[in-house]
């Protein structure tokens, strides 16, 4: 997820140079076994690379110039050079890697195994296994704190949500939350997090220190993942083909974008004030004005663009 960036003292020299910097889309394509990437100034594709285990999950490294993709097929993570736009190494994880996000701080890649009961914590370096953190049935998304404190997966079979320390692996607790929560994202201070519950058609809005839910808003169909802007939230509902727009701070929905057919992954870009759709069955990608809630470029990707993490660099 993209986060807002304000900070006071800063000159325009600093943060405008972080804003104009040049910003990059890797949506993994799963039927083309594909990562497309989009330049976001542009919003053109300006390289395709060939990904093959039919690639789901995606992060992008803060840290390093890096993007890595799970490819559930191959049961490997492959890992994306940005300067060169090709895959360098391939690492074993596991029998079913889908979710994946990458520790701010250390650079750390956690792996969820949608075939297992928990969470691999990968070196940087080299791909090796440092910890394997035990926590509900078929984990999805996930979400690690800006802090690189605290990490939460959505335990899809479960329907739960599992908290534990992103660098002890401990204290773990669960919340429970909707039916089938899949996508899981946190507010950018940490204090709140947010499941896609696909089978109850529903959001659960979590108080990360209480440890309980304290909204439960109805979406469209199927929803999928959550984005966060300063305001809203955006939510993909797969089959309804649209995105629930969530106001946060009543918590309650306000608005339904039209957007394509099965949107998936989503983002939001704070540099344009944007939200970025993958749509599964169009075979695009498409972006959203988040203040008007007008949908104002379309692009092309490969067949099958699911996009589910952190694709935005």
């Amino acid at each position: 997820m993209a986060l807002g960036i304000a900070v006071a003292g800063v000159s325009c020299a600093a943060s405008c140079a972080i804003a104009d910097a040049p910003r990059f889309a890797y949506v993994t394509n799963q039927g083309s076994e594909t990562v497309s990437v989009v330049d976001l100034e542009t919003f053109k594709v300006t390289a395709t690379i060939p990904v093959p285990g039919k690639p789901a999950g995606v992060a992008v490294s803060p840290v390093q110039d890096r993007v890595y993709v799970t490819c559930p097929d191959t049961h490997d993570v492959a890992v994306i050079d940005t300067k060169v736009n090709a895959v360098v190494v391939r690492w074993p994880a596991g029998k079913g890697p889908l979710g994946i996000a990458v520790q701010p701080v250390t650079g750390r890649v956690f792996v969820a195994d949608w075939y297992g009961t928990f969470v691999r914590v990968l070196d940087p370096s080299g791909g090796n296994v440092l910890s394997e953190i035990a926590v509900g049935q078929s984990p999805s998304g996930i979400a690690i704190s800006s802090d690189s404190t605290r990490a939460l997966t959505a335990d899809r079979d479960s329907d739960t949500v599992s908290m534990f320390g992103a660098t002890s692996g401990g204290p773990k607790s669960a919340v429970a939350v909707g039916g089938h929560p899949f996508g899981m994202t946190l507010s950018g201070d940490g204090r709140r997090a947010y499941t896609a519950n696909v089978t109850s058609d529903d959001v659960s809005v979590i108080d990360v220190a209480a440890q309980a839910v304290v909204a439960t808003i109805a979406v469209g169909r199927r929803p999928y993942a959550v984005a966060l802007s300063q305001t809203r939230a955006f939510v993909t509902d797969q089959y309804g083909g649209t995105v629930s727009v969530i106001d946060l701070a009543s918590l309650k929905k306000t608005n339904t974008i039209e957007a394509c057919d099965h949107p998936e992954g989503i983002n939001y870009d704070a540099s344009r004030d944007v939200v970025y759709v993958a749509c599964w069955f169009d075979n695009k990608l498409i972006r959203i004005d988040a203040e008007t809630l007008k949908i104002t470029g379309s692009v092309a990707a490969g067949d099958g663009p699911r996009a589910f993490g952190d694709f935005i660099k």
